[in-house]
C-alpha cells in the first residue's frame, strides 16, 4: 500500500506546495512513483508540474461523484502524477457542507483507488476548512512544513491540536510524520532561534534537513518544473533530494504500522 501523506500547514508562505512539488520530484528521481492529489483551490501544484487544462479537477469527484482514477495526469516530473485542482473547487465547501459523512469522502475514494504509487501526497488548503479535514480524515500520515519564523510556531501549535481532534474522531491511524523547517536564513539568529525552539520542543519529529532561502525555489514554478529539473545543483535542490532521502528511510516504520493488527 502507498504512503498517504497529508502535507499541511494553514499559515500561507510555510512552503506547504514548495515542499509538495519538489518532495514529490526528489522521491521521483529515486524510484518512486508518486500521485500528487492537489486539494488546494489554487491549484498552484497543479500549475507548477505542468498541467495545462485540468478541468474542473477535483469537483467532479466531490459533486459529480467522478472516480479519482479518471482524473490522474501526467506532469513535468519524472515518477510523479496529479490529480489536478482548479479555482472550481472553492464550491466543494459549500457543497460539502450539508452533505452526511462529507468529512470522509476523500477516505472513500481514495480506498477505491488503485494505482502503482509508493506514495500519495495531499497538497491541503491554507484553511482548516472541510477540504483539509478530508485530507486529514484519508492521510495515514502527516508532514508539516513550518516556516522558520515565531509566527509559524504559534500556527503550528493549533494545527496539531487540530490533527489531534481528527484522530479522536474520525481517523485513528494518523500519524505525525514529522516537521520541515523551511525558508531557513540560517544568517539571521531569529532562524536559527526558532529552528532551535522546534528541535527542543518536537525532537525526533523534526527532520534533519532544513529547507534553505533560495532564489530557486521562487523561480522555478514560473517555468513549471521542479527545482531539480530547472537547477539540480542548487541548495533547494540539493535540500529537497535530502528530505527525500529521510522520507524513505522511515518507509519500514510506516509499513510496520501498517501491519500491526488493530
Amino acid at each position: 500500500m502507498p504512503r498517504l501523506i497529508a502535507i499541511i500547514n494553514q499559515k500561507g508562505g510555510s512552503g506547504k506546495t514548495t515542499t509538495t512539488v519538489n518532495l514529490a520530484a526528489a522521491l521521483g528521481r529515486q524510484d518512486r512513483r508518486v500521485l500528487v492529489l492537489d486539494l488546494d483551490p489554487q491549484a498552484s501544484a497543479s500549475n507548477w508540474l505542468g498541467v495545462k487544462d485540468g478541468g474542473r479537477g477535483l469537483l467532479d469527484f466531490f459533486t459529480n461523484g467522478l472516480a479519482l482514477a479518471g482524473l490522474v495526469q501526467p506532469t513535468s516530473a519524472d515518477g510523479v502524477e496529479v490529480i489536478p485542482s482548479s479555482s472550481w473547487l472553492v464550491g466543494a465547501e459549500k457543497a460539502l457542507a450539508n452533505e452526511v459523512g462529507a468529512e470522509t469522502a476523500l477516505q472513500r475514494g481514495l480506498a477505491a483507488l488503485n494505482g502503482p504509487w509508493h506514495y500519495i501526497m495531499i497538497d491541503c488548503p491554507p484553511t482548516l476548512g472541510t477540504l483539509a479535514t478530508n485530507a486529514l480524515a484519508a492521510a495515514k500520515e502527516v508532514l508539516v512544513p513550518v516556516e522558520c519564523h515565531v509566527m509559524g510556531l504559534g500556527g503550528l501549535a493549533r494545527l496539531l491540536q487540530v490533527v489531534e481532534v481528527v484522530k479522536e474522531r474520525l481517523n485513528p491511524k494518523i500519524e505525525l510524520a514529522g516537521i520541515v523547517a523551511c525558508r531557513v536564513d540560517a544568517r539571521t539568529r531569529h532562524a536559527q532561534e526558532v529552528l532551535g525552539q522546534l528541535r527542543s520542543r518536537f525532537g525526533p519529529l523534526v527532520y534533519q534537513t532544513i529547507i534553505r532561502e533560495n532564489i530557486r525555489l521562487a523561480e522555478c514554478p514560473s517555468f513549471c518544473q521542479p527545482v531539480d529539473r530547472y537547477d539540480p545543483f542548487c541548495a533547494g535542490a540539493v535540500d529537497y533530494r535530502t528530505l527525500a532521502g529521510e522520507v524513505i528511510q522511515q518507509e519500514s516504520r510506516s509499513q510496520a504500522r501498517a501491519t500491526t493488527p488493530i
